[in-house]
């Protein structure tokens, strides 16, 4: 069985298109056998796959336009979307049926400070006509710093993916509130990442193929099933709360099965970064993004 590298950038239920192409065999079926790495801060995904050490990558488009502007050389294009949607929460200390983001304002939030996360949940909160100054976000360091500072007491509030708000409202920690995802509609949030000349090869066509159907999967088996395949990527994660955290997304829309990236999606992932300031021009889409594998 031939091997295929995959680093992700980040690891969660919010990625189960990828997750479960390797979980529920569609690799498998195809005669590949994933190598799955979560990417960290001295070997990212973008510099794994532009040294070879991996073939595909958990990114965004995103990702891109920092190289762009530097002016870097590169062949790395993103072929196929994994989420359409934004897939953090917010949580708080109770339950609060009428939660609005104005409730932010003036209150500690801890917030993801990463650079996507916090530029959609800037505009986010712009779409909900709230000033991110007004809100105290604290940058508490990564998602599992963040995850402890909030169980040890810091912060009313707390900016996280799924499943670590679920699981933490399993434990009376907090309550889930509010979606990013659904304060921001469709967006091109997540994608698959590689080189043009490995997009060439049939790993990365038999790769599509199993990514197709892992899609069609997410989309729509139930979400029971999709946990139970899923459950030995998140060790210490109930099962019943993995399965609530994928139905959630498959509500918000996340995984459509149309596994191009939208332009319109892509349009609005420039708004995003433009309104936080973390871009200075509006990148071509044809420069980022290239049709799947087994479209060319």
């Amino acid at each position: 069985m031939a091997r295929i590298r995959i680093i992700v950038s980040r690891h969660s239920a919010f990625y189960s298109p990828l997750l479960a192409s390797i979980a529920a065999g569609f690799l498998a079926e195809e005669g590949l056998q994933a190598d799955y790495e979560v990417a960290s801060a001295g070997r990212t995904a973008w510099h794994a796959l532009k040294e070879g050490i991996a073939d595909v990558a958990q990114s965004a488009v995103s990702a891109s336009w920092g190289p762009l502007e530097r002016g870097e050389a590169h062949d790395l294009v993103h072929f196929a979307q994994i989420n359409q949607r934004d897939g953090f929460f917010i949580a708080g200390r109770r339950p609060d049926p009428d939660f609005t983001w104005d409730k932010l304002a003036g209150r500690e939030v801890l917030v993801d400070h990463f650079g996507q996360p916090l530029a959609m949940f800037k505009y986010a909160a712009y779409r909900q006509g709230v000033n991110y100054a007004d809100i105290g976000a604290i940058d508490a360091g990564d998602p599992d710093a963040m995850e402890a500072a909030f169980r040890g007491g810091r912060a009313d509030y707390i900016h996280l993916q799924g499943p670590a708000p679920q699981q933490m409202e399993r434990d009376g920690i907090g309550h889930v509130l509010a979606s990013v995802g659904e304060a921001i509609g469709p967006v091109a949030f997540s994608s698959l990442l590689a080189s043009r000349r490995w997009l060439a090869t049939d790993a990365a066509k038999a790769l599509m193929r199993a990514y197709r159907k892992a899609r069609l999967y997410v989309k729509d088996a139930p979400a029971e099933i999709i946990a139970k395949a899923e459950e030995r990527f998140f060790p210490g994660i109930d099962i019943g709360v993995l399965a609530r955290t994928i139905a959630t997304y498959q509500t918000l829309g996340c995984w459509p099965p149309d596994v191009r990236i939208p332009k319109p999606a892509y349009e609005t992932a420039l708004d995003v970064f433009l309104h936080a300031g973390a871009i200075k021009a509006r990148h071509p889409y044809d420069t980022v993004v290239a049709p799947p594998p087994d479209e060319t």
